[in-house]
């Protein structure tokens, strides 16, 4: 089970970090402003999403690909915890009102969560 896991994890990374390429834009709406620098952030971060995803697809760079990319998408919560501090229930977007901004965050942690499972059950 934990191969598949493992597999699923890396294809996500690398979709999403070539996604990053692709839709810059959007990827750029997710980085909070007081850090400023929007496309460095978002090139630097698609980048490392590839080579990350890439060695947990890896078996032998799996269990540091697990760790890495758990610490990879724990600095994401900065992210999801300024969203949730901007949150408005009459914002037009959903993730951009309280209830999906909590809900980002959770899914955020789950990502975490299987990508620590993906780097402890490597051999």
């Amino acid at each position: 089970m934990h191969v598949i896991a493992s597999i699923a994890l890396a294809v996500f990374l690398v979709v999403t970090g070539v996604a990053h390429f692709l839709a810059p834009g959007y990827f750029r709406l997710l980085v909070p402003a007081w850090l400023r620098r929007e496309r460095l952030i978002v090139a630097v971060s698609g980048a490392a999403e590839v080579v990350v995803g890439v060695l947990v697809l890896v078996p032998s760079g799996r269990r540091a690909g697990g760790w890495a990319a758990a610490v990879l998408i724990t600095c994401y919560l900065v992210s999801h915890v300024d969203a949730l501090r901007r949150a408005r229930p009459d914002r037009p977007r959903l993730l951009e009102r309280p209830a999906g901004a909590v809900a980002r965050l959770v899914v955020n942690v789950l990502y975490i969560a299987w990508a620590v499972a993906v780097a402890t059950s490597a051999a």
